[in-house]
């Protein structure tokens, strides 16, 4: 018969060791799981990142000062975005403040991805007419930011930024 302290343990009897073992196997396990989490974290981060907080002060008071000046421009400008042909399409139409077309801009177009910035993709715009302006690029579809810019002489006169819902 064996008494209650005998150093042969029973079968499945929970024993000093194994509550040790147990211990150390938990948190070796924990620290492989977030070894690996921080794997991936770090790995695929692609959010946006200010080195210089100084300069992007700066770079949003010269943000305020175009975007007042563009208000005062009166400028009506529509743009479509829609999904066709196999490509993701950008229409865009330019007038001035009395609605006549406007001559002599540059345009460019990007659609923004919301939370990759490496999936960002730049639309070439063509003007195909005075005032109007046409691009396209691969296809895509879900959230987006599209962003519009009209420029004269290398000058920004114009930009636009919506939020759109490709299907």
């Amino acid at each position: 018969m064996s008494s209650p302290h005998s150093t042969t343990g029973r079968r499945g009897e929970v024993t000093g060791r194994m509550v040790f073992a147990c211990l150390v196997g938990f948190f070796v396990l924990v620290g492989a799981v977030n070894a690996v989490m921080i794997t991936f974290a770090v790995s695929t981060f692609g959010g946006v990142e200010t080195e210089n907080a100084y300069q992007a002060g700066l770079a949003f008071a010269r943000e305020m000062a175009a975007v007042e000046a563009q208000d005062a421009l009166h400028w009506n400008v529509r743009a479509k975005v829609f999904v066709a042909n196999g490509a993701t399409e950008l229409d865009v139409v330019v007038d001035d403040a009395a609605g006549r077309p406007l001559k002599g801009l540059e345009a460019a177009g990007r659609l923004l991805h919301p939370t990759d910035r490496r999936d960002d993709h730049s639309i070439a715009l063509d003007e195909v007419a005075p005032g109007h302006f046409k691009g396209r690029t691969d296809p895509v579809v879900g959230q987006w930011a599209v962003v519009i810019d009209l420029s004269r002489d290398g000058v920004r006169m114009f930009r636009s930024r919506n939020r759109v819902s490709l299907h």
